[in-house]
C-alpha cells in the first residue's frame, strides 16, 4: 500500500541545510493501524507531510497503491490526494459557515459528485460516526469530539485508500480522545489503512504497529498488541 525507500528530506535555512529525513525505509500494508511517534523535530510531522503529497522528498522513492509518487504538479498532487487519501487533523480544519453534512461532502465536491450524491454520502458518513442528527448544526455548535467525528467522516466520504490522522486527539480531553480511538479502530476493522502520528503512548498502543522517529531516522519499528479503546468508552 505505502513503501517509502531511502527517504531524505532538507531544507534551507538561510546559507545553511537542516537535514530533517536521513534515509527513511518503511512499509505500510493494506488494513495497518500504524502510529508514528517520536519528539518535537524527530521528523514525524515532515514525513505525514511527503506521504499526504504537501511536501516533495529529495531523494528516494515513495510509491502509494502501485502508484510512484514523483514530480508532480499541483493540480496533479491535488487529484492523487483526492483519490488515495483522507486527512484528519488536530484542529479538525472543518468550515465554520458550512454545516456538518456540508463540511462531510466537500471532498466529493472536488471530486465532481453530482450534489444529489454528495448530500447522500454526507448523511451516510455522519451517521456511521453517530453524528447524523447533527447534519444541519455548524461546527461552533460543536463539541471538540464532535467536530472530530465530523472529521474523520469528511475524511472517510471520498472513500480514501489510506486515512492519515495528525494528532487526532491532541486537542480533545482523555475520554474524548478514547472516543475517537474506539472510532478510529472500528474503521480500521472494517479494512481501511490509517496511520496516525502521535506523542502520546496511551495512544499509540490503541494501534497496532508503532514507528519511532528520533532526529530523522526510524529507531524502532514493531507490533504491538493492540489496547481496544471502547473498554475506556
Amino acid at each position: 500500500m505505502i513503501e517509502i525507500k531511502d527517504l531524505h528530506k532538507s531544507y534551507k535555512m538561510g546559507s545553511n541545510s537542516l537535514h530533517v529525513l536521513k534515509g527513511i525505509n518503511f512499509k505500510v500494508e493494506a488494513g495497518e493501524l500504524v502510529a508514528i511517534m517520536g519528539s518535537s523535530g524527530s521528523g514525524k510531522s515532515t514525513l505525514l507531510n511527503i506521504l499526504g503529497m504537501l511536501d516533495e522528498l529529495d531523494e528516494g522513492t515513495y510509491t502509494l497503491d502501485g502508484v510512484p509518487i514523483k514530480n508532480l504538479s499541483e493540480t496533479k498532487a491535488a487529484q492523487y490526494r483526492n483519490k488515495f487519501l483522507g486527512f484528519i487533523f488536530q484542529s479538525f480544519n472543518l468550515i465554520n459557515y458550512k454545516s456538518a453534512a456540508e463540511n462531510v461532502a466537500l471532498p466529493l465536491y472536488y471530486q465532481k459528485v453530482p450534489r444529489k450524491e454528495r448530500q447522500e454520502k454526507a448523511l451516510q458518513y455522519l451517521d456511521k460516526v453517530g453524528l447524523k442528527p447533527w447534519a444541519s448544526h455548524h461546527p461552533s455548535e460543536l463539541s471538540g469530539g464532535q467536530k472530530q467525528r465530523v472529521a474523520i467522516a469528511r475524511a472517510m466520504a471520498a472513500e480514501p485508500k489510506v486515512l492519515l490522522a495528525d494528532e487526532p486527539t491532541g486537542a480533545l480531553d482523555s475520554k474524548t480522545s478514547y472516543e475517537v480511538m474506539d472510532l478510529i479502530q472500528k474503521i480500521n476493522d472494517e479494512g481501511n489503512t490509517i496511520l496516525v502520528v502521535t506523542h502520546e503512548e496511551d495512544i499509540a498502543h490503541m494501534c497496532k504497529r508503532i514507528v519511532h522517529l528520533k532526529d530523522g531516522v526510524i529507531v524502532e519499528d514493531k507490533k504491538v498488541e493492540q489496547v481496544r479503546a471502547d473498554q475506556y468508552v
